[in-house]
């Protein structure tokens, strides 16, 4: 079921429209995606870009290292998984590509193979000749064109991974979409590998979800709070748009720090209340029994067993119908995960 390549064009993927107030599921192309939104409505992206973070080094005694850039620290030193042997403290790595070459040096031994390295200089700007783009572990064919694992509004350089949901948009969806009244905006959320991890605790609420940095400017935050008072719908392309989005609204009633704690007190919570912009880590987990406060519609994909990614879309929709929706679209033959279909989750 996994699709290990994109389909073309864009927007000619399935789309699986779920109703969550009657339970009722039909198919659809994401093409026909206009036909689901309102003018007033406002779509909401996550405008992150994918970075070339992967690179391959060699150790300066010898051996081969794949290093994948996770996060900067500050301009030389990067958190990175790495994946070689003996890559301990004071390891020394040499990047080689296109005529340039960097150095680096193992400085602290996370857990796993999580460590952090010190480079001998900046590498933001140099990544684009010395990187290759990170795949999903699930993809083995490699990809001919780069940019089809970019959504066509990104811009905001930092993610290891891409904010899948919103690679069905073309430039002509979007522009139709804008035709018919339904307002356009974005939010940053940078993507980590973590988004991969499966849930292994017992409990859902003991998972040690990893945080993410995120950005909602004081204008998309106007907009939504003025496309909310006039009736229309927030439709959150992708659950990076949904945690950022349900994080301004926990930080607006002044829930502070962690949020894990939000999370599992969720239902307790008051409804809608107009959000503020922010920019700042969030560790929001959503799972079944959260009180969605300001997504109305969530536009997906096709998400891992056990992951926090499926929790929530279980979360927004309730259990049972994601359960069935996606029992329903291994029968009727839909493509899984990155590159694979969509669904569409509203309430009419």
């Amino acid at each position: 079921m996994i699709a290990q390549t994109p389909i073309e064009p864009r927007d000619a993927s399935r789309l699986m429209v779920v109703d969550r107030a009657s339970g009722a599921i039909t198919h659809r192309h994401f093409r026909d995606l206009a036909g689901y939104l309102h003018r007033g409505d406002i779509l909401v992206t996550n405008d992150s870009r994918v970075i070339p973070a992967r690179l391959f080094a060699r150790k300066t005694t010898g051996g081969k290292v794949e290093i994948l850039l996770l996060r900067p620290l500050d301009d030389r030193c990067w958190e990175v998984l790495v994946g070689g042997k003996r890559v301990r403290v004071d390891t020394r790595l040499v990047v080689e590509k296109e005529g340039i070459q960097v150095s680096a040096r193992v400085v602290q031994e996370l857990s796993q193979a999580r460590r952090v390295l010190e480079f001998d200089q900046p590498i933001a700007s140099l990544l684009d000749r010395l990187g290759h783009t990170p795949l999903p572990p699930y993809i083995h064919r490699p990809l001919a064109d780069g940019e089809r694992y970019q959504t066509v509004y990104s811009r905001a350089d930092g993610s290891t991974a891409a904010p899948t949901a919103g690679l069905h948009f073309t430039p002509e969806l979007l522009l139709a979409l804008r035709d018919q009244g339904v307002m356009l905006a974005s939010v940053t959320l940078h993507i980590g590998l973590d988004t991969f991890k499966p849930v292994t605790t017992e409990y859902v609420a003991d998972h040690p979800i990893h945080a993410e940095w995120a950005t909602l400017s004081p204008e998309v935050a106007h907009q939504i709070n003025q496309a909310k008072l006039a009736g229309g719908r927030v439709v959150a392309v992708g659950t990076t748009v949904a945690r950022t989005l349900e994080t301004a609204a926990l930080r607006s009633a002044g829930v502070t720090g962690s949020l894990r704690e939000a999370s599992q007190k969720a239902a307790e919570a008051s409804a809608w209340r107009p959000v503020a912009g922010f920019e700042a880590p969030t560790d929001l987990f959503i799972y079944p029994g959260f009180r969605v406060r300001v997504v109305d519609v969530i536009v997906t994909n096709f998400h891992l067993p056990r992951s926090s990614l499926l929790m929530l879309v279980s979360g927004f929709a309730g259990q049972d119908l994601i359960r069935r929706a996606y029992e329903i679209a291994i029968a009727e033959g839909y493509r899984f995960f990155s590159f694979g279909d969509a669904m569409l989750i509203l309430d009419e």
